[in-house]
């Protein structure tokens, strides 16, 4: 792991998820910029002396010189954006399989040469993408791509938070202060945060592409240097059109991220803070309640399902998911095996520079009078 040392909310999220099914072990560590917390924080978890780097210079490098039985298979990156691309180029280059944090780099031109070194190595690279993890997510992909509903016309996603209702950041609170700040978030605040997950979450369900957008873009806090609050129109590539809302200034909320699906023939509608159910609308019929962990689910529903009915998955579990997927398909290709499309479905590199192109699209649109912008890779 490189970050996600003391103090750090999401690297315990990723070690929870990597540990919850038994296929991933913490096998080394650099957990921080700072050497000394970075050795201690290893320690806290376990890990040996030796196991404990102060720089993942000195990680990557080191671990590559051991033998393959002793060495560590992928690396997991849970720091900063600012901190994505280096550690993530260099694990590559070294022949490391990578796990990383989203947004995947701080520019497309980042992420692009990430995507280009993996078509050249044949590593694999898992960008973390949580909430295509969720089982009913998997079920609302299923319906749409068995053409269940017809040719998709309309979509629509929101994403509001309310913890950057105030200048939070001036408190000294870590969480808000790097990703508000661009030398260490990048070009955007909320829609680099959290409007990517929103627009990789509906390109994910219904399999299409984003191709073009037009971005109101605003900074509603005074005094703060990033947006905190977006409104995008969507173009997609089969003529849908769509909306997506993305506010962290939605004083009240928590993490209240809904997507709404309607095709020719019905729709489809799922809130992130109830998972476990996918609701299905028909113009002939009563609306459907789809369920987790039941036997009339997909087979990719089922695959990423771990409890019976009624007993519920979350954040964690659709996090793990994704852990599970990648590390399956790792240990498949280190036996040379051929993984399942089930163990495949994971976001990647690709998922990355898609996610990058958004955010710089939606910037450069909420920054001019241009109507619609393309969406450019």
């Amino acid at each position: 792991m490189i970050g996600g040392g003391k103090n750090a909310f999401i690297g315990a999220i990723h070690r929870i998820a990597a540990n919850m099914d038994g296929l991933v072990g913490l096998h080394c560590g650099a957990f921080s910029s700072n050497s000394v917390i970075s050795k201690e924080s290893g320690k806290a978890l376990f890990l040996p002396e030796s196991k404990c780097y102060g720089s993942y210079e000195e990680m990557i490098t080191t671990e590559s010189s051991l033998p393959i039985e002793q060495r560590m298979d992928f690396v997991s990156i849970v720091t900063p954006n600012f901190a994505h691309f280096a550690p993530a180029m260099m694990a590559l280059e070294y022949g490391f399989n990578v796990v990383i944090d989203k947004p995947i780099t701080l520019s497309l031109d980042e992420a692009k040469q990430l995507q280009q070194k993996i078509k050249e190595t044949g590593l694999l690279l898992c960008l973390t993408h949580t909430y295509s993890g969720y089982p009913m997510v998997k079920q609302a992909r299923f319906m749409v791509s068995d053409n269940q509903f017809g040719k998709i016309r309309k979509v629509m996603v929101e994403y509001p938070q309310g913890w950057l209702s105030t200048l939070t950041e001036k408190d000294g609170k870590k969480q808000a202060s790097w990703r508000t700040d661009p030398t260490k978030s990048g070009i955007s605040g909320c829609m680099g945060d959290i409007g990517t997950h929103a627009a990789q979450l509906a390109e994910y369900i219904t399999g299409l592409k984003i191709t073009k957008l037009c971005a109101d873009i605003n900074i509603v806090v005074e005094g703060r240097k990033l947006d905190d609050d977006g409104n995008v129109l969507l173009k997609f590539d089969n003529g849908a059109n769509g909306i997506l809302v993305a506010s962290q200034i939605a004083a009240g909320e928590e993490n209240s991220l809904k997507i709404k699906v309607y095709g020719e023939k019905g729709g489809l509608e799922w809130h992130q803070m109830e998972p476990n159910t996918l609701l299905v609308k028909w113009p002939d019929a009563p609306a459907q309640v789809y369920r987790a962990g039941n036997g009339y689910l997909s087979n990719s529903a089922q695959f990423n399902s771990r409890t019976p009915s009624g007993h519920p998955e979350g954040y964690l579990e659709a996090f793990a998911n994704l852990y599970r997927n990648f590390a399956m398909t790792l240990s498949c290709k280190l036996e040379e095996n051929e993984p399942t499309q089930e163990m495949l479905d994971f976001p990647s590199a690709d998922d990355g520079v898609r996610g990058m192109a958004f955010i710089e699209s939606v910037i450069a649109s909420g920054k001019s009078d241009q109507k619609w912008f393309d969406f450019k890779i």
